[in-house]
C-alpha cells in the first residue's frame, strides 16, 4: 500500500502548463498513470497523441478539446474521453486557470507529436 501527500509530489512546469504525476510504474503501477496538470489562461497542451486509452477529469476552468479536427468546448466538471492514437490538444479558453487529472491505461505514457516523432516531456510519465 502507498499513501502519497500530492502537496509533496514534485511540480514541474512546461509553458502555460504546472504539471504532477500523481502515479505511475515508480509507485509500483503496471498498467496506469496518473498525472495532475494545471493550464494557464491562453495556454494549451500541444496537439499530441498517445497509444493507449486516456479520461481527462476537468475539476475547473472552461477550454476547448481540438480532436480529429473537431473542436468541442467543456466547462468545470467534464470528462474528456480520448481513444487511442487520437491526435488531441486541450486549450483553456477561460479566464481562471484549468485544473485537470487525466489517467492513462499504461505506464510509462509515450507521448508523440501527431506526426509520431516522441515528445521529450520534462516529468516522470
Amino acid at each position: 500500500m502507498t499513501i502519497l501527500a500530492n502537496a509533496d509530489i514534485v511540480r514541474q512546469s512546461l509553458g502555460g502548463m504546472v504539471h504532477q504525476t500523481l502515479a505511475n510504474a515508480d509507485h509500483g503501477l503496471e498498467r496506469l498513470s496518473v498525472w495532475r496538470q494545471t493550464i494557464a489562461p491562453g495556454g494549451a497542451t500541444p496537439p499530441h497523441r498517445h497509444d493507449c486509452e486516456e479520461v481527462v477529469l476537468i475539476e475547473s476552468g472552461r477550454g476547448e478539446l481540438v480532436m480529429g479536427g473537431a473542436v468541442r468546448a467543456f466547462g468545470p466538471d467534464s470528462t474528456l474521453v480520448i481513444a487511442p492514437d487520437a491526435e488531441h490538444q486541450i486549450i483553456n479558453t477561460g479566464d481562471e486557470p484549468m485544473r485537470l487529472v487525466a489517467v492513462f491505461s499504461v505506464t510509462p505514457v509515450r507521448v508523440t507529436a501527431p506526426d509520431g516523432t516522441p515528445i521529450d516531456l520534462p516529468w516522470p510519465t
